[in-house]
């Protein structure tokens, strides 16, 4: 009796508590391993969307920077070509005026036949130019803009506002929404100032 009593006593309590602790503990422990895990696992999850989306964002920033440049290669790979030909363009132009009047008057046959042979050229290369995307500019009357023309010699002429295209002595291009070759002007001097805009620079 003493033995059992003994056995089933304080000591025995204690050791059943320290075994009910020790497994509690151990419970805990494996909790909050699983709880750090499950952190670190979201923050690798948060990681990779980041890498994704910043991934996605790059790719597509990158298709549209190709889009770009395949567009502009299609548009302004003739640019180079196509100044040299409105330079040949320019000489069938002069080789026309530089005609007398007095001969042009005198109908002559041959004559008349190459003119119209000359202008039929001058005509067919602007279209075929015109068929790639350059534009004649029409500066004549607009105010001064140097982004498209090139000022050669100012003209007195308080009739006209100051700054205004009165005339073109070499007509200007563009391609696309680029200028293949700026217009060479004359500009009013003297007149009313052009009316400002709202948003635009003043004229010099």
């Amino acid at each position: 009796m003493t033995e059992d009593t003994n056995k089933n006593g304080p000591e025995a309590y204690e050791t059943e508590d320290a075994a009910v602790a020790a497994e509690a503990a151990g419970e805990v422990g494996t909790e909050a391993a699983e709880a750090d895990a499950l952190e670190a696992a979201r923050a690798e999850a948060a990681d990779l969307r980041d890498r994704y989306l910043r991934l996605a964002a790059e790719m597509d920033n990158l298709r549209r920077r190709t889009e770009r440049d395949v567009k502009d290669a299609k548009s302004y790979s003739v640019a180079g070509f196509a100044r040299d030909m409105l330079a040949v363009s320019d000489n069938l132009r002069r080789a026309l005026d530089a005609i007398p009047a007095e001969a042009r008057a005198a109908g002559e046959a041959g004559l008349d036949a190459l003119i119209e042979g000359v202008e039929m050229t001058e005509r067919s290369m602007l279209s075929a130019l015109e068929r790639h995307g350059v534009k004649k500019l029409e500066p004549e009357g607009q105010k001064f803009d140097p982004n498209f023309h090139q000022a050669m010699f100012e003209v007195p002429n308080p009739n006209v506002p100051n700054n205004t295209v009165v005339q073109v002595v070499q007509a200007g291009y563009t391609i696309g929404d680029r200028v293949l070759r700026p217009a060479m002007v004359g500009v009013a001097k003297g007149g009313p100032k052009i009316a400002i805009v709202e948003g635009e620079t003043p004229a010099a």
